[in-house]
């Protein structure tokens, strides 16, 4: 049986895959959907095909700060497997697709049949984990146009898509900056034609610029990334 396009689910073993393969289902995965509140127990894994899911901090006076990104390369879940199903952050979807579910509840049974799903979803655990420091250093220390240009790219790899619908308050979110800030550098990234931005639609145009723009950040989460789930 073919297997869904999604890398964690593509990364299995046939035993580990079949150990999982009659519990999932296909959902859509709709624009700002939010698939657990802070706070909540977390009952679903999702494994996107399609989209991205922003995993967002709520902080006290409203702001709302993005820690991660999940997408095609990953699953929604990992360390609630191993773990406390309670969700440290909100999930929403940031960019539309569709994605595999299964309950939490059968992918932590399937975890404990099989020390190599264990192994894998831990490493995949430890992937999200690493963009999540590197993005805490980078909001800090970096200046908001190479931090935009750092997610922009990082979206695209995600979801493998040019367009994307990102509003002012969605990408001021995934940089922790303020609105107008934001639109600034959204203006200096179109003039430089990295991007074509109109009314919360966004069209990459040169990913090079982007790159070349973008703080090492990037890099260094991509390296991570390639570290912990390239081919073993």
């Amino acid at each position: 049986m073919a297997r869904p396009s999604n890398g964690f689910l593509s990364a299995l073993s046939a035993e580990d895959y079949e150990l999982i393969r009659p519990h999932l289902r296909m959902i859509d995965l709709p624009h700002e959907a939010i698939l657990v509140e802070t706070g909540e127990t977390l009952k679903r894994a999702y494994f996107p095909h399609r989209g991205v899911i922003s995993l967002v901090v709520k902080l006290a006076k409203g702001e709302h700060v993005q820690v991660a990104m999940v997408g095609r390369d990953s699953l929604l879940g990992t360390l609630s497997t191993m773990g406390d199903a309670c969700a440290l952050n909100t999930a929403i979807v940031l960019v539309p697709g569709a994605a595999s579910v299964m309950d939490l509840d059968r992918l932590r049974d399937a975890a404990d049949q099989s020390s190599t799903l264990r192994t894998l979803l831990t490493r995949h655990g430890l992937a999200v984990y690493a963009q999540v420091q590197q993005t805490a250093g980078c909001n800090a220390a970096h200046p908001v146009e190479s931090r935009l240009s750092r997610c922009l790219l990082h979206t695209h790899d995600l979801s493998g898509d040019y367009r994307l619908l990102l509003t002012q308050e969605a990408m001021a979110q995934m940089i922790g900056a303020r609105r107008n800030s934001v639109s600034l550098v959204a203006n200096t990234l179109q003039h430089a034609n990295f991007i074509h931005y109109s009314r919360g639609h966004i069209q990459i145009l040169n990913l090079d610029g982007l790159r070349q723009t973008a703080c090492e950040c990037y890099a260094t989460v991509k390296a991570q990334y390639d570290r912990l789930l390239g081919p073993r």
